[in-house]
């Protein structure tokens, strides 16, 4: 049986799960830039880490994007 939260409570999660996408976005542009950095500078070994990185960083906000749309659902 899943717990039906209030709105208050849903309202903090969402705060709290868009405080966590920033987080990631602002590390994925960073890593962007970082690996541009590298690639310009002639170091071409950043490119597969920082590719797989920024996939695990998509893989949570899909994620976290996912638990939002289930909050949606639970109706109080």
């Amino acid at each position: 049986m899943r717990r039906r939260f209030t709105r208050e409570q849903k309202t903090t999660i969402v705060y709290g799960i868009l405080s966590l996408v920033l987080i990631l976005v602002v590390l994925q542009f960073w890593l962007l830039t970082a690996t541009m950095n590298a690639y310009l500078g002639g170091d071409e070994s950043v490119i597969l880490p920082a590719a797989l990185a920024s996939i695990v960083c998509f893989a949570l906000n899909a994620g976290l994007l996912r638990y939002v749309y289930g909050l949606d659902k639970l109706r109080p």
